[in-house]
């Protein structure tokens, strides 16, 4: 069961997705419940069906005290690497934030500091605590909405069922057809990088 973690009244928790995808953002998301906020559905984004986080994104949208969504695209993960990258996109959404947190939650174990706000890292904080499994949830249907869209782009690669993640399918249309501008560039497209031309 998830519980709420209150050191602070303004508490926001903090997550990602699309980490270890091929191609598209990594998406991170950051959300302020209102102490009150229960709902039974609410889980960590990898435990629930796509069904049901569809169904929590308006719910959370609406009762959250606030929440801001951030895209982190190719380039800039390419440039600064994915780590840099999904804390660069954490630090953004909270800017996004209409009220400034007293406390930030972050899910996993890596952060840098955002201003001087005190936070806590928590390995496997989405399934502990529902700011973060709401960020969670967040992040992911807003980073899969995008994926749905660049589909019509590249419906050959099949982003809108493996979103842009390393499945047997994806690695084989980019062996077939190569990479598009959605790829990252630094990351290993193929077990033998050899083949592919940029």
């Amino acid at each position: 069961m998830l519980k709420h973690h209150f050191h602070k009244t303004l508490e926001a928790g903090t997550d990602e997705a699309g980490r270890g995808c091929l191609a598209g953002p990594v998406t991170a998301a950051a959300v302020i419940l209102p102490e009150s906020f229960v709902n039974t559905v609410l889980n960590d984004s990898k435990q629930l069906s796509e069904h049901s986080r569809e169904r929590l994104r308006p719910v959370l949208e609406q009762e959250s005290l606030c929440f801001g969504v951030c895209h982190v695209f190719e380039d800039e993960i390419d440039e600064i690497n994915i780590l840099n990258a999904s804390i660069t996109g954490m630090h953004r959404a909270i800017d996004q934030l209409s009220a400034i947190p007293e406390f930030i939650l972050v899910d996993g174990n890596r952060f840098k500091p955002y201003k001087d706000i005190p936070y806590e890292c928590i390995v496997k904080g989405d399934s502990k605590y529902m700011s973060i499994a709401a960020a969670s949830v967040l992040a992911k249907t807003h980073r899969d909405a995008y994926m749905e869209k660049i589909h019509e782009e590249y419906p050959m690669y099949n982003w809108k069922k493996n979103k842009g993640y390393p499945t047997k399918e994806h690695r084989e249309a980019i062996k077939k057809y190569g990479v598009t501008k959605y790829h990252r560039k630094s990351f290993r497209l193929l077990p033998e990088q050899l083949t592919l031309e940029f």
